[in-house]
């Protein structure tokens, strides 16, 4: 995706997930037995974090509820409905435009009944439940339990009552693979089917078996998703700290101190090396001390907690207040510092000790004395590092920006002639922090837009959003070509070709955002402006709809017309699915493609329209019923394809065999043309 302003690059979200069963919630399901007729069932949720659980009874329309549903119940009646715990999360959720209640962590559903004979006493059923973060959805799933007269104490009905045996049946996901199985289960093996369900299974869901057929080792040949993902998360966020420092060299708080540092090293000594070499070690320093600074944070909060705040109401109304009081003083309005004192007491220590200590306590001295440029962008980065949910993101981050920040003064001290070519600091500088406040203003408000989608407030909908963007960008090229000046601000006698390139852009951008008034859907800020179902007047109508919401249907046809197809495997919860449709599936290329040269098929894994009869399989070892048009879809994603996530898309021929890796969360519009090209190339290929 193209950015037009620097700052956006701290901001882009790049959640590419990954072909993998995913089984963020575990259960375990326990009788509380007292020994006298009314007993309890304990249903304990362990919530991954980041992850959370659909609470009971949400209205219609909405996700999946948590439901507890008894299919057998033998000498004994329930007592009223389940009790919980803890008190759900109620956030208002525009997608569904509801309130939708959840629980995090660890929560326990409580059932309670009362045993009338104890000689036929089965109890039979079934937890139905939904879990989403704030990425992706999966499909429901359902975990079975039952209870028998072994399981229970009657002390009423024996005179000497037997010692309650502790029942703890620990009940997982039935698409979990236990830890030590999962590499062999989803490894290569002598028969095609590498799945965790069997042939058997599959006959029983369809009578083309050829097309339920396992392709897991098919895309695995492809190449590993999982590894380039993670590799490509890391390289994006060094760079993008690595343009960060560069920002902040340009500022007035770091630029300036280039040449007074340098040559201090190179003054303090005679020796020429020597003195390089203590500015080698200065540099080092920095990058030392950003690198920790990185590594504490992660270790403090964690990379989960990061990204849960990365996405916290409450956390993004500070970070855009925090943002705005920036911009502010940018714009000359007050000068925000960190306490004298302690500058003063680094540069005291600087001076009376020696060697390598003293080095250090005078790059900690530049960190504080530049806070106040750097501060925005080192927050910022950080954010973002954190949200990409890699543990090591806020470290690769802050070393990046270290790495640029610490470059000239080893430069400038290696060859300190250059010093005498280094632009003098002036009036550039301080336009150079005008713009970075106009900048920080206007992503301030991308903060903000994430608490009000959360609290349901609607005073930031998407044209709010674009006319504040408009009018923001519009001044930032009038700053540039001199005609909006601040009191602190130089006089400008002429307009020099830098400043006018940029003000080129930033009016350039100002009137590329102004048909998203009307509905336009500017895929260049789809990460960054709110939704577009949040605008009141849409003109806009290009969507893409699928022919097809039934597998074998939509095989049958591509087979018929000899085309190829795309599955897209999505739920009606899913967020990042309705996101992927309005932000890339509109592009017209991508349009084109989907309907002319590909057979689309979207198949719902939340679908709660009943089979005609439940379908019983067997799964990595364990009986599990398909009792739902949904359930069918996500067995099919996870037997045929091992991964449970979406939305998830693939490419295939008329026969089920792969034509191209799978493609996951990625709104990057010519990666998913190359995606959907690279499928008709193999395609045609085959049929060559």
């Amino acid at each position: 995706m193209k950015r037009v302003s620097i700052s956006f690059l701290f901001i882009v979200i790049a959640c590419l997930t990954q072909a993998q069963i995913l089984t963020p919630v575990k259960w375990k399901i326990s009788l509380d037995d007292p020994g006298t007729a009314e007993k309890s069932i304990l249903f304990t949720a362990t919530i991954d974090k980041g992850w959370h659980l659909y609470d009971m009874n949400l209205p219609e329309g909405g996700p999946v509820s948590t439901s507890f549903n008894f299919e057998k119940v033998a000498g004994a009646e329930i007592i009223g409905s389940p009790t919980v715990s803890a008190t759900p999360t109620t956030v208002y959720d525009e997608l569904f435009a509801m309130n939708l209640r959840w629980y995090a962590g660890t929560v326990t559903f409580t059932q309670q009944f009362k045993v009338t004979d104890p000689a036929q006493f089965k109890l039979e059923g079934e937890v139905e439940f939904m879990a989403c973060n704030d990425e992706t959805c999966l499909p429901p799933e359902r975990i079975e339990f039952a209870f028998d007269r072994k399981k229970i104490t009657m002390t009423a009905v024996d005179e000497a009552p037997l010692v309650a045996e502790e029942d703890v049946t620990r009940v997982e996901p039935d698409i979990i693979v236990p830890d030590e199985d999962l590499e062999e289960a989803l490894s290569p093996a002598p028969q095609k089917n590498s799945g965790g369900s069997n042939p058997e299974s599959i006959s029983k869901v369809t009578n083309n078996i050829n097309l339920w057929e396992p392709v897991i080792e098919e895309l695995r040949a492809y190449g590993d998703s999982a590894v380039s993902a993670t590799d490509t998360s890391w390289l994006f966020i060094f760079f993008a700290g690595f343009l960060g420092g560069l920002i902040a060299l340009l500022t007035p708080c770091v630029w300036p101190m280039i040449p007074m540092i340098v040559s201090f090293f190179l003054k303090r000594t005679k020796d020429r090396k020597k003195a390089i070499k203590d500015a080698v070690t200065y540099g080092i320093s920095i990058i030392a001390i950003y690198l920790v600074m990185g590594l504490l944070i992660t270790g403090i909060f964690g990379a989960s907690a990061l990204n849960d705040l990365s996405t916290n109401a409450i956390f993004n109304i500070i970070f855009f207040l925090l943002l705005v009081v920036f911009a502010i003083s940018f714009f000359g309005a007050f000068e925000l510092v960190l306490p004298a004192s302690w500058t003063n007491k680094l540069d005291n220590k600087a001076d009376s000790t020696t060697g390598i200590i003293s080095i250090f306590f005078m790059s900690f001295t530049l960190v504080l004395v530049s806070f106040s440029c750097t501060g925005p962008i080192i927050g910022t980065l950080l954010v973002q590092a954190a949200s990409m949910g890699n543990a090591v993101g806020p470290a690769v981050g802050m070393f990046g920006f270290a790495l640029a920040l610490s470059i000239p003064f080893s430069l400038f001290a290696i060859f300190s002639n250059m010093l005498q070519s280094m632009p003098k600091s002036g009036g550039w500088l301080n336009s150079v922090k005008v713009v970075l406040g106009f900048l920080e203003l206007a992503l301030a408000l991308k903060f903000l837009s994430v608490a009000d989608l959360a609290y349901g407030w609607r005073l930031l909908d998407r044209e709010v959003f674009l006319v504040l963007w408009i009018v923001i960008f519009a001044l930032l090229g009038m700053y540039l070509l001199g005609k909006l000046k601040f009191s602190h601000d130089s006089d400008l006698p002429y307009v020099s070709v830098p400043r006018l390139f940029m003000a080129i852009i930033s009016f350039s951008f100002t009137i590329y955002m102004v048909p998203g008034l009307w509905g336009a859907p500017l895929k260049a800020i789809s990460a960054f402006a709110p939704p577009l179902y949040t605008q009141d007047f849409n003109l806009y109508d290009n969507e893409v709809h699928a022919a097809f919401d039934d597998y074998e249907a939509g095989m049958a046809y591509a087979e018929r017309t000899n085309k190829p197809v795309m599955i897209d495997f999505s739920g009606f919860g899913c967020v990042n699915c309705r996101k992927m449709e309005a932000s890339v599936w509109t592009d017209p290329r991508v349009k084109s493609l989907l309907e002319n040269d590909y057979v689309l098929i979207t198949l719902f894994v939340d679908d709660k329209t009943k089979l005609p009869q439940p379908i019983e399989i067997e799964e990595y070892g364990k009986s599990r019923k398909l009792k739902t048009i949904g359930d069918k879809w996500s067995y099919l994603q996870r037997s045929k394809f091992g991964a449970n996530a979406q939305p998830f898309y693939i490419l295939l021929d008329a026969s089920g065999k792969p034509l191209a890796p799978a493609y996951a969360y990625d709104e990057d519009v010519s990666n998913y043309i190359r995606f959907l090209e690279d499928g008709l190339r193999d395609f045609r290929e085959k049929n060559k």
